[in-house]
């Protein structure tokens, strides 16, 4: 039987208009794997639709359906396996560096922990179809010293079954995928215009007011040294550390007298009350001031002034050689001490 032509993938901005054109550029067995593979390690890339449009072209025979399901299950397979490496590499450090990059790192954390305790590596045959744990199900399999031929077994079988609903979608589908992408072909430039140009001016404001409010805190800024003379005078200051969704971790360590926030809660809680007089001091993790940054902009707006960012966050403050410690205060103290009300569960 004579091998089915393969043809050239097509490098578009929008892959999805240049696809299924008859005579046009299509895929190949190693576009599609690569394209998976750079889904699965976390890049934007529609490998969905490709999966479908490569199940449409394999209907007309110009692909074959097993080799489609073979290059997708492979690109898979190969994300998956270094995210797994990176898990069981450096644990509990991938888990938090991924999940910072969400909204609520904590819930996410959390949450991610949950259901993998109950239901163990076999989260990893629906884990693809499911935003958040396709992502976060390899490094928390190596992180919790899953074997690797466990998780060989698990990963392939959800990668198949992830891989074949879209192929065979594609398939089955194939005349309907037609007609949609001759209205995206005729559409296109007007689709892009009217969904691109509104997610770029959010971006750019975005970029715009993040950008605000870290100038607005140069002038809010604290060195270390001022934090630990203030400290070392007993004055009517507080200090806020804001790596709270790492507090389940042993030896995290944070600076004396600091009580652990949960930043999330900070900032959209009603339930603060900061009495006048007081002075807060935010850190995070590190040199990078964001999470620090829209904590104290959320707390200006509910008419909380005094709010100073140490400078640096906490990696200054260790390579100043300051101390540390894991024993922080409590909500409770606080409040004796200092009069301030924090969230419940803060």
């Amino acid at each position: 039987m004579r091998a089915p032509p393969q043809f050239t993938y097509a490098r578009e901005p929008l892959v999805g208009q240049k696809i299924l054109m008859n005579g046009a550029a299509q895929l190949t067995y190693s576009s599609i794997g690569l394209a998976v593979f750079a889904q699965q390690f976390g890049l934007p890339i529609p490998a969905m639709l490709l999966l479908m449009a490569a199940g449409t072209l394999a209907k007309r025979g110009q692909l074959h359906l097993s080799l489609v399901l073979l290059s997708a299950v492979v690109g898979c397979l190969a994300a998956d396996a270094f995210w797994f490496w990176l898990g069981r590499r450096w644990g509990s450090r991938v888990i938090r560096a991924v999940c910072s990059l969400t909204r609520d790192p904590q819930r996410s954390r959390e949450r991610s922990h949950r259901i993998f305790a109950r239901w163990g590596l076999r989260l990893l045959l629906i884990a693809k179809f499911v935003p958040g744990l396709d992502g976060m199900s390899p490094p928390l399999a190596g992180a919790e010293g899953a074997s690797v031929k466990g998780f060989a077994t698990y990963d392939a079988g959800g990668s198949v079954l992830w891989s074949a609903t879209y192929a065979l979608l594609g398939f089955v589908f194939a005349h309907q995928l037609d007609g949609v992408i001759r209205i995206i072909e005729h559409f296109g430039a007007l689709l892009a215009m009217v969904v691109g140009i509104p997610l770029l001016l959010y971006v750019a404001l975005r970029a715009l007011h993040l950008w605000r409010v870290i100038r607005q805190l140069r002038l809010r800024r604290i060195s270390p040294a001022m934090l630990q003379q203030k400290m070392d005078e007993r004055g009517k200051t507080a200090i806020f550390d804001l790596l709270n969704f790492e507090a389940s971790e042993e030896g995290v360590a944070g600076i004396p007298g600091a009580v652990r926030v949960d930043p999330t809660r900070l900032r959209t809680s009603p339930r603060v009350t900061i009495p006048e007089g007081v002075s807060v001091i935010l850190y995070s993790s590190s040199k990078n001031e964001f999470v620090s940054a829209r904590v104290a902009e959320a707390l200006r707006k509910r008419g909380i002034f005094e709010v100073w960012v140490l400078e640096g966050g906490l990696e200054a403050w260790v390579e100043e050689g300051r101390p540390v410690t894991t024993v922080f205060q409590t909500p409770q103290e606080v409040a004796a001490r200092l009069g301030i009300v924090l969230p419940e569960g803060a």
